[in-house]
Order: C-alpha cells, then sequence, then structure tokens
C-alpha cells in the first residue's frame, strides 16, 4: 500500500481518470441515441446495462493484458498495410458508427414524424443492448489500450476505468434527457459520430489522425450549439411575456402561411404566394380581427356622436320624411331637440308610416326602450348587449351621461371582416393606388393596420381609436391642410381639417428605391 503515498500515483490516477471520460464520451453519446429509440420505461435499464457492460470489458480486457498486446502484433498485410487484431476491431467499429450515424440522421432528416408518441414504434430492447456492446468494444479496447500505454500499475488502471465509468453513468440521465429535448443536438452528436467512425477507420488503416483536431472541431460545434440553445430560451422567455392572445395569434397567423407586419418577405415567399396573395391577406385579416376583438375599446367600434343619424321630433315633418327615406338605417334615435334629450329608439318603417298616415309621429309610446352601455364596457360583454337587443343600436354614453355614439352588431361584424358602407357612406379607406389611400379622419387604427398591413400604430392603438387621434398626438396641434409626417416608412398627408378635427388624410408608403432618389 506504500504506493498509495506517492504522489506520482494520484497524478497518474486523477490523468487517467480524465482521459478515460474524454475517451468514453464518444459512447455514452451513443448509448444515449440508442436509448431514445427505446419505451421510457426502459431508458434506465438500458443505460445501465451499457454502461455496465463496458466496465466489465474493459476490467476483462485489463486483466488479459499480455492478450491486449497481442492484438498490435501484425496478422497480415495488404498492398504493404500491416493489419492487426487491434486494426480489424477498429475498422469493424468505424464502419458500423458509419453505417449506423447515417441511418439515424436519415430517420431524424427524412423519416415520418415522430412527434406523434403515442403512434411511435418502439426497438426492441435486447436490440439495442446488442447494438450498445458492439460498440462497448470498440470504444473499450481504445481505452484500455490508453491506459496501457500511460500506467504500469494494474489497479490503477482498474481504479480510473472503475470511477472514469461511475461519473459517466451519473451523467448518462440528464445528456439522455437534454438529447432527447433537444434535437439539433441529437444531429449534431450523429454528426460526431460521422467523425469519429472516419477517425476509426483511418486508425484501422494505419493512418493517426490526433484526437486533438476531431475535439477542437467537436468543441468548436459544442460552443455554438450552446448559443443556439441560449438564444431559443430568449426567444421562448420572450415569448412568454407576450400576451397569450398575441402568442395565439402569431401561432394561427403562421398555420395560414402568414408573417408578421412589416416582415420582409423573401422572394420565394412572393413567388409562391403571387396567385393567392388577395386570398391570404383576406385571410390573415379576418383571423387578426377576431383573435384581437377582445382587446379593443368600444369607442374603436362605435359610430361617434357627429356621425350618428337621429330623429328630432322639433323639426320638420317633410325634413324628418326625407331624412328617414335618404338614410338607409334600420333603427333611429328619436330625441326632442337634442341628441342627449333620447325619447326611445324607432324603426324606421314605422315612423314612415306613422307619417304617411297622421302627418306627424304619433308612436312615442310605443318607441323601444333605448339601451346605455358605457364607454368602458369590454367587447365581449357588449356582444351578449347586442344579442340581448335583438338588432336593436345600442347607445354609448360615457360617465357624465352624454351620449358619445352608438353600436350595431353590424360595427363588429365590420371590426372582424372589414369595412361594410352604407348607400349614403364612402368608405372610410380608399386605394388610391399600390401604395397610396385616401382615409377618412374617423377611420379606425385596427382596419387601417389590417389594410395597411403595418405595426406604425401599435404603440398607440390602445390610446386612440381614429387615425385624426393618432395624428393629433403626432402633431401636438391641429395640422394645417397639407401637413406631412413621415413615420417609419410611410407619409401621412392631411388634406381636410373640419370643425377642429382632421377629416382626410392621405397616406402614401415610401418605396425602398425611393430612399436612394436625389
Amino acid at each position: 500500500m506504500e504506493f498509495l503515498l506517492d504522489p506520482s500515483t494520484w497524478i497518474a490516477l486523477i490523468t487517467l481518470i480524465i482521459l478515460e471520460v474524454v475517451l468514453g464520451i464518444d459512447n455514452l453519446v451513443f448509448i444515449a441515441i440508442l436509448a431514445n429509440k427505446l419505451p421510457p420505461h426502459q431508458r434506465d435499464r438500458a443505460r445501465v446495462t451499457g454502461l455496465s457492460l463496458a466496465v466489465v470489458m474493459r476490467l476483462g480486457l485489463l486483466s488479459g493484458v499480455s492478450w491486449l498486446v497481442t492484438l498490435t502484433t501484425p496478422l497480415f498485410s495488404v498492398f504493404r498495410l500491416d493489419f492487426s487484431g487491434r486494426d480489424l476491431i477498429l475498422l469493424a467499429g468505424g464502419f458500423f458508427l458509419l453505417f449506423k450515424a447515417t441511418t439515424e440522421l436519415h430517420e431524424r432528416l427524412e423519416g415520418g414524424m415522430r412527434g406523434q408518441v403515442e403512434n411511435r414504434v418502439y426497438a426492441g430492447f435486447w436490440l439495442v443492448v446488442s447494438q450498445i456492446i458492439v460498440l462497448d468494444a470498440v470504444f473499450s479496447l481504445d481505452a484500455v489500450i490508453t491506459a496501457v500505454g500511460m500506467v504500469d500499475n494494474l489497479a490503477i488502471m482498474m481504479t480510473a476505468v472503475i470511477i472514469s465509468v461511475s461519473l459517466m453513468l451519473l451523467a448518462s440521465k440528464p445528456l439522455t434527457e437534454f438529447v432527447d429535448d433537444h434535437p439539433t443536438v441529437v444531429v449534431l452528436c450523429l454528426s460526431f459520430l460521422l467523425m469519429i467512425g472516419l477517425s476509426l477507420i483511418a486508425e484501422g488503416f494505419g493512418f493517426h489522425i490526433p484526437k486533438g483536431y476531431l475535439y477542437a472541431a467537436i468543441g468548436f460545434s459544442i460552443t455554438i450549439e450552446f448559443f443556439n440553445q441560449v438564444a431559443s430560451l430568449n426567444r421562448q422567455k420572450h415569448e412568454a411575456r407576450m400576451p397569450l392572445r398575441e402568442r395565439t395569434a402569431a401561432a394561427v397567423l403562421s398555420l395560414l402561411g402568414g408573417r408578421a407586419y412589416d416582415q420582409a418577405e423573401t422572394l420565394e415567399e412572393k413567388i409562391a404566394t403571387e396567385d393567392l396573395a388577395a386570398f391570404h391577406v383576406a385571410e390573415r385579416n379576418m383571423v387578426t380581427g377576431v383573435l384581437t376583438l377582445a382587446e379593443r375599446s368600444v369607442r374603436s367600434l362605435m359610430t361617434p356622436r357627429t356621425d350618428v343619424s337621429w330623429v328630432n321630433l322639433d323639426d320638420d315633418i317633410e325634413e324628418i320624411r326625407t331624412m328617414l327615406i335618404d338614410t338607409p338605417h334600420s333603427f333611429f334615435p328619436v330625441c326632442r331637440g337634442s341628441l342627449d334629450e333620447i325619447v326611445g329608439i324607432g324603426r324606421a318603417k314605422d315612423l314612415l308610416n306613422d307619417l304617411s298616415v297622421n302627418e306627424q309621429i304619433t308612436v312615442i309610446e310605443k318607441l323601444r326602450k333605448p339601451i346605455f352601455v358605457p364607454d368602458s364596457i369590454a367587447v365581449l360583454p357588449l356582444i351578449e348587449t347586442l344579442r340581448r337587443s335583438k338588432g336593436q343600436l345600442v347607445l354609448v354614453v360615457d360617465e357624465y351621461g352624454t351620449i358619445q355614439g352608438l353600436i350595431t352588431p353590424i360595427d363588429v361584424f365590420e371590426a372582424i371582416a372589414g369595412e361594410f358602407p352604407d348607400e349614403d357612406e364612402t368608405p372610410a379607406i380608399e386605394v388610391l393606388g399600390d401604395h397610396e389611400w385616401l382615409v377618412a379622419g374617423h377611420a379606425d387604427l385596427h382596419e387601417l393596420s389590417r389594410v395597411l398591413e403595418t405595426s406604425v400604430f401599435d404603440d398607440d392603438i390602445e390610446n386612440y381609436s381614429t387615425i385624426a387621434g393618432f395624428l393629433m398626438s403626432k402633431f401636438d396641434q391641429l395640422p394645417d391642410v397639407g401637413a406631412k409626417l413621415e413615420l417609419r416608412g410611410f407619409i401621412f398627408t392631411v388634406m381636410q381639417v373640419e370643425e377642429q378635427r382632421i377629416a382626410q388624410v392621405e397616406i402614401s408608403r415610401v418605396l425602398q428605391q425611393d430612399l436612394y432618389v436625389g
């Protein structure tokens, strides 16, 4: 036991353990990949069985050191190349690694869908173990020959083998789980096995490839993959901070072949979607409208007070009749003198019939009771209110009871499918050309975002409902006609101002080639 007090003994033991672990990493990676082909409840047993066989095999080889030395004796020659028993084992192991790594790569890159775990066909337990035994023989031979070349003491060699395999056994389960959870790591490991198989074949033919070259290449690849995994984790954290509805919208749009607003479109995407571009845009817009509906404010859906058509009982009978005939609405607020002095909600045909028969409105007591909702109400409760109203309009009031506008079921539908202008209306968004639009000041920012396919309004879309409000915030005052604002690839030109509000805006997209003109 005196040799235990010798520092050189401990140095040799630690060095040999490190070398044995390094040489065993190849075996460990291969076991992790093979164990993944088994049912989950058999994977631990396969790992323990494989590494236990590696210990037994290495200790057995160390016990027969005298026989091991004979493996390096040439058995025959071919074209001036001498082949020993060790060379034949290395050749067999190298070809097996190349074959196995290639088939695994083919299966993972071009095989069937592996995500359907319930339909997945697993390999047999002993088939996997037998493959582990074959590779154990190759890697054990390499490790044992290294041990014999470094240390003369058999006890130190056996101790190093036992400790190194024990460390590998502890690391095998986390490595197997990591490999199973990261498909790119599996492909990287299979690429390593291809390199190792090639080096074994070269060794078998007598061409020595320094292991430092291989490990340097492997280390570089692992470093790159490490940064890829860190980037992936950061993306996941960023997505986790996004609202669930926004993540759902992005996922659905990606399934529909869409892309995020302002995301560059590749040439391949343009060619592939050229014939179906209009269909895809309409489809994406409708899906986006559904998924973002709950986030919208009532003010962005309603017809504002200034655009509400209502019946004033104080007006002349002919004026009322003309308004009812010329305005294509089914229901009207019936008021006396002011929109805030509401009497009830009347059906157009009943009011016209009353005027025709009685030359005045006499059905005041038959008017429907108005339904009021606060301007702070969420869209989903609003939809329930509209459903109970049976087609009647709903009036939106602020905290002081002043009517701010009205909402009908068609307004909610337009928020999903786009604008459906009435006969007396012009579209809020008119297309002037491929990259030009004429937009009414009351145009909804959500709808405008979908038409322009831009996220330029995203930061302000919760604060402003219309393009007029958005531009007023950017100009910090009521702008003059002709005022321009360039923002994130768009030029906004004020075309008309009425009653202290922006009435009409022209929007043009700045093309890439325009950036280099002049």
